[in-house]
């Protein structure tokens, strides 16, 4: 078995917790941890989770909405932290780094064997100092994971064609975000190709890929001020044909329950 489930999605807080095998011998990962302590703590038990169940914490890159909670987490529970090289030094900079948490390199040029699960990072273009997304396979089935990234690439594209699940960002709608209240710098940065991807962008490069396999496909990251869940689901299933009903949401107070592969 191979599930999935979201803690929160949102510009307040990310974290995704993705669980491979059976009991004792199953292995369990958090994908960044935007959160604070407490939070994560009281959202891991909403989902069935214990603190001491988490395996290590993989994390895409230093900005507080995925970064926030990641080394208090691991400091108080004994977690290790897998991050690329330039995400540390971003957030040793920030004085963020906690000593005595083990720390594990990772780059988006290889895999990383983490007890019964692969983890392949790929790079993304992010605003962030080296940031990677994931793909997680338990050797039979795969899911991928892209929130923050400026513009879709043909190796996005290559990453993420195949799987067998998607949690996809869909952060803004290009109208409500320019005629919106954002300074017009912020809102030169998110549109940017160092910034977000609208839901435009989400279904183009959705339809781009091999989904012949697709079991589940969840919207991610959407703003709470520059989107509409209706807006985002719309485009996601005319990107594969399908009812909107079939698209899944992950939320900022929510995330979203287990779905299993």
């Amino acid at each position: 078995m191979l599930r999935f489930a979201s803690l929160a999605s949102g510009s307040r807080g990310n974290c995704l917790a993705v669980q491979g095998g059976e009991g004792s011998c199953g292995t369990c990962l958090l994908i960044d941890c935007g959160l604070n302590l407490t939070d994560t703590e009281r959202r891991l038990a909403r989902l069935g989770l214990a603190p001491s169940d988490v395996d290590g914490m993989l994390i895409t890159h230093e900005h507080g909405d995925h970064a926030h909670g990641v080394f208090d987490f691991a400091a108080a529970h004994g977690t290790v932290v897998y991050l690329t090289y330039g995400t540390m030094l971003a957030m040793k900079a920030e004085g963020k780094i906690i000593e005595g948490v083990r720390m594990v390199f990772v780059n988006g040029r290889q895999s990383e064997a983490i007890g019964g699960m692969q983890v392949i990072p790929f790079t993304v273009p992010h605003d962030a100092r080296e940031p990677v997304q994931f793909v997680i396979s338990d050797g039979n089935r795969k899911l991928g994971v892209l929130t923050d990234i400026g513009a879709p690439t043909a190796h996005v594209a290559q990453a993420l064609s195949g799987l067998d699940a998607l949690v996809l960002e869909c952060n803004y709608d290009r109208d409500m975000l320019w005629a919106g209240g954002y300074p017009r710098w912020l809102k030169q940065r998110i549109a940017g190709p160092f910034g977000h991807l609208d839901n435009e962008d989400s279904g183009r490069l959705l339809g781009a890929l091999d989904c012949s396999k697709l079991k589940h496909v969840i919207g991610a990251h959407l703003s709470q001020q520059n989107n509409r869940p209706a807006l985002a689901r719309a485009v996601l299933a005319r990107a594969l044909n399908c009812d909107e009903s079939w698209i899944g949401l992950a939320t900022q107070d929510e995330g979203f329950g287990w779905r299993e592969l």
